[in-house]
């Protein structure tokens, strides 16, 4: 059962990405523009190219749908879908025999993904996209159901992400994949940077160490997990004006940075057969 605590941080992480999505703040993980942040953590001009105008807000710390080698025909779960774009990624790769469904807590970010659906069919006359709205903690789809979970730099906001890894598994079918791009902790930030709201809305506050995040993984039931620690560099960062990072920055020791303490991790698990 939820605590007020835990009501409370998704209230605050709903509120900010809301102003994300109304165009009242700027991107949380990264400065550059959207679509150089996106070749910076992996993806390809192909990626790009069928992707609605607005679907890509500059949010990733990583390429779940590299990672997760995805086929035609599969059905792909993406857990903080924002404005859709690892799903319209994800709906390219699986074709038209497959489906790509986003599950978002914030109605101001699934309207947007809903709006640009019929942009990405015109593009590529697929009509394989669904976005649901839910919490990652209680997702809205059958157990059993797909082929692949991802995530990209959302599970970190969750306050309860043993209870994520649950719903993971429980979605997958029996040899399904979960491939995640998330951040991780190299070492504790100072206290100022987890108290502050633009820090957990910024994906920072929530982060976790890589073996936490490999445990729980394997508490929920998922096998051969493995983890990839990236070059992602975080000190892309320093020169942003954006008042996520500003307030994160401000409250930094002197002489440290961001990747001191942050790092950005792909991680990968199966449901057995």
């Amino acid at each position: 059962m939820a605590t007020g605590s835990d009501d409370k941080i998704r209230e605050t992480v709903r509120k900010g990405y809301a102003d994300i999505a109304q165009g009242k703040s700027g991107c949380c993980c990264g400065c550059s523009s959207p679509d150089a942040l996106a070749t910076a953590v992996g993806y390809t001009d192909e990626d790009l190219s069928s992707l609605p105008d607005g679907a890509n807000m500059g949010l990733s710390c990583g390429n779940p749908t590299a990672v997760a080698e995805l086929k035609a025909g599969q059905v792909v779960l993406d857990l903080g879908s924002g404005g859709g774009f690892d799903v319209f990624i994800a709906a390219r790769k699986v074709g038209s025999q497959g489906k790509a469904i986003g599950i978002d807590m914030t109605p101001e970010m699934l309207a947007k993904a809903r709006d640009a659906i019929s942009k990405f069919t015109e593009k590529t006359g697929l009509k394989n996209v669904e976005f649901r709205l839910g919490e990652i903690e209680h997702l809205p789809v059958a157990d059993n159901s797909v082929d692949v979970v991802i995530s990209n730099c959302v599970i970190n906001l969750s306050p309860d992400k043993q209870q994520v890894w649950r719903e993971i598994y429980r979605a997958l079918k029996p040899g399904g994949k979960a491939c995640v791009s998330d951040l991780a902790l190299k070492e504790e930030p100072p206290a100022e940077v987890k108290a502050s709201v633009q820090a957990l809305v910024g994906c920072v506050a929530g982060a976790v160490k890589i073996e936490e995040t490999v445990e729980m993984m394997r508490a929920a039931g998922l096998v051969d997990v493995t983890f990839r620690d990236k070059p992602f560099n975080m000190d892309a960062m320093d020169d942003c004006n954006d008042a996520l990072y500003k307030t994160v920055r401000d409250h930094l020791p002197q002489g440290k940075k961001l990747s001191d303490y942050v790092s950005s991790v792909d991680f990968a698990g199966y449901k057995n057969a």
